[in-house]
């Protein structure tokens, strides 16, 4: 058998003559799920990373040219609106 599984409606590799999706590929899925378990189980397990300190955020900010940007933090206020008189008369 090659490392590379026929497609679901190809040939089963067993010579059933039926098709791999109805002969071998239930069984082919769960070898698979047992070596990904297995291969999960014995990786060494990652530390959380933490979360960045504001003096870090500041600092990467800089780094990248993307400034804080302290106006946008408020509340949001309308502009002003603008009252002119209406047009009138034809041209």
């Amino acid at each position: 058998m090659s490392d590379k599984s026929p497609g679901r409606n190809e040939p089963c590799h067993c010579g059933s003559g039926k098709k791999y999706k109805q002969c071998h590929l239930a069984a082919d899925e769960a070898k698979a799920r047992e070596a990904r378990a297995k291969a999960e189980a014995e990786a060494p397990l990652e530390a959380p990373k933490a979360e960045p300190t504001a003096a870090e955020r500041r600092a990467d900010h800089k780094k990248h040219g993307n400034a804080p940007q302290p106006w946008k933090r408020g509340p949001a206020v309308a502009a002003p609106k603008f009252q002119a008189p209406r047009r009138s008369g034809s041209s």
